[in-house]
């Protein structure tokens, strides 16, 4: 379990997997991708959810804080034949200010639910979306039982479910009880700061205008194809009715917007 996180190229690989087979094809019911198709990732990492888009020859910008793990995507991308089609910056997000781009496509896979102010970003980010464009995101309800991300654990612990819902001082003690380091107890902390359940990522639609194009909860993520062998399984229509309470078994939600 602890490799995908440690080997970058199998998670580059297993990022790529998903968008390539689940990803794309949702998009694409509402948004046709080719080579006139500009997208954005934000938080893009070492940019395996571009590499499909790259594949098509789409005109692909990523965006990432993570020095590391951009020198990793131009390593991973430096050979392939559609390179020129594909911007890499190792920026803050608010500090890229090209307001005169603007693209078909804003994808953030598994990154709303690390952003800090998420209603101030919706707002920032829609700038940088063509008036015909979509917003793609992909993100774990915060309730849900791995929603603190605490599957990234270095113990047992990160096979606990369910715990990252403590009170944050009782949460940090569990976290030095299992012997994890600082920074990984720090960032699970943040983590704790920022996740985002369903109901109040709709509220931040709602308030920035955005229409719902689509919206599917899984009870079992699309990316559990490729790390657990488990096919992927929307929620039940009964389940995924009941606010809040859906919650706590729907591992991954995806929706795509327009303004």
């Amino acid at each position: 379990m602890q490799e995908r996180y440690t080997n970058r190229k199998l998670y580059f690989d297993e990022q790529s997997y998903t968008t390539e087979k689940y990803v794309l094809p949702y998009i694409e019911q509402y948004k046709s991708i080719d080579k006139n198709c500009k997208i954005l990732e934000v938080g893009c990492g070492e940019g395996g959810n571009l590499k499909p888009f790259l594949d098509r020859g789409v005109q692909c910008m990523g965006i990432d804080l993570n020095k590391e793990q951009i020198a990793n995507a131009k390593q991973f991308f430096q050979s392939h034949p559609n390179m020129n089609n594909m911007t890499l910056i190792e920026k803050d997000i608010y500090e890229f200010q090209d307001n005169e781009t603007t693209f078909d496509i804003i994808m953030l896979r598994d990154v709303i639910e690390h952003i800090h102010n998420q209603e101030k970003f919706m707002n920032f980010i829609l700038r940088f979306l063509n008036k015909d464009g979509v917003l793609f995101f992909a993100f774990p309800p915060w309730f849900m039982p791995f929603g603190g991300h605490q599957q990234v654990c270095q113990s047992k612990l990160s096979k606990l479910p369910y715990f990252h819902l403590l009170p944050a001082k009782c949460y940090a003690q569990v976290l030095r009880w299992g012997h994890e380091d600082k920074k990984g107890i720090a960032d699970l902390l943040e983590i704790k700061e920022t996740g985002i359940t369903i109901e109040r990522f709709e509220r931040i639609c709602k308030a920035n205008d955005l229409t719902i194009l689509n919206k599917t909860f899984y009870f079992i993520n699309p990316n559990y194809e490729i790390k657990f062998r488990l096919k992927p399984r929307k929620t039940l229509p009964i389940f995924r009715s009941l606010p809040y309470i859906r919650d706590f078994y729907t591992t991954a939600v995806y929706y795509l917007l327009s303004k």
